[in-house]
Formats: structure tokens, sequence, C-alpha cells
């Protein structure tokens, strides 16, 4: 029997099963919708222009009807793989973050154990300041009120800056297994 759990319309399946699962196990998720900012804007602006200049060649071209019909329906795939949603999922030491566009598509996108974990630490700690030469990943909403923290974590020789919107319950698992490694506001 495995263990499902509800985001949305999108069944995501937790691997392990019931057994695996005891009481004293952390786990956790969180959903967090990703804001449209500018860049997102203007590529639905083109989509939309390139869409309304399909239809008028119609007038020009009147044997072309099958072009506008091809261009709106990928202009409306595209827009639609721009509403994002991000799931935290955190599970004893394990946190996975899956990218859920137009709440149907699931991609994981990121995927740690607390173990490759450098640091965890609100966004502009002067700790994270040691790790400016690392690839930056946002996996937050993108909202200017946003209570955003930084992970670096350290894979392969390559260290990467995850900056996300852990809820207090992921921060304290976190802290639990780690406590030197995390930095609570």
């Amino acid at each position: 029997m495995l263990l499902r759990i509800k985001s949305g319309v999108h069944f995501g399946v937790l691997r392990r099963t019931m057994e695996d699962i005891k009481m004293s196990d952390f786990y956790t998720e969180q959903l967090i919708k990703k804001q449209a900012d500018m860049k997102d804007m203007v590529i639905k602006a083109v989509l939309v222009a390139v869409a309304i200049v399909s239809v008028l060649m119609v007038f020009i071209m009147p044997m072309g009807l099958i072009f506008p019909v091809i261009v709106i329906a990928l202009v409306w795939f595209l827009i639609s793989r721009l509403n994002v949603e991000y799931e935290y999922l955190y599970v004893n030491g394990d946190l996975d973050i899956d990218k859920i566009m137009n709440k149907s598509k699931r991609k994981r996108i990121f995927s740690t154990n607390v173990k490759e974990m450098e640091l965890l630490a609100p966004l502009g700690c002067p700790r994270l300041d040691q790790f400016g030469n690392a690839k930056v990943i946002n996996l937050s909403s993108g909202q200017a009120d946003a209570r955003l923290y930084a992970m670096i974590v350290a894979n392969g020789g390559q260290t990467a800056k995850l900056i996300f919107e852990p809820n207090d319950t992921i921060i304290e698992g976190l802290f639990m297994l780690a406590p030197r490694k995390v930095v609570r506001q």
C-alpha cells in the first residue's frame, strides 16, 4: 500500500510503504505558488501578439487556416506552463522540491539530504557571504514580503545556493538533525 498525498488536483506518491513510516518520522509538505514576474508578463504578451498576428495572416493568405490553429494551440500550451507552483516535501532529513506546472504536470527539480547541507539561513544572513560564488537556484514565490531562506548544498564538488520559503516545520526538522548548520530567525 502506498501513501498518497493530495496536492491540488495532482496526486503525488511518496515511495515508502506504510510499514516504513513510523510514528516518530518527521514529515511535512508545503505548497508555494510562484507569482508572475516581469519576465513572465513579457513572455505572455509576446505569445498573445504572435497569436493575434497568426489570426490576421488568414486575411492575407486565406488558404493558411491551419497555421493560426497550430499557433494558438502552441501559445496556449506555453502560457499554461508559466502557471507554476513549488511543492516542498520534507521527510526525515530528505528535502524534495517539485515544480508543478498548471496544476497538472509535476517535475522533481531539487532533492537533497541534510548530510549534503552546509548551511540553512535567512536570506541576507552574514554567514551566507562566504558562499558568494555558489550557483543560485530560486524556488520561491517571488513575493516581496516572503520569508526567504538560503540553503547551501555541496554535492560532487559543486556548491549550490537554494533560495526557498520553508515553513517553521521544515526549519525545525532540519534544526533537529543538524543544529550547527541551521540559523533560525
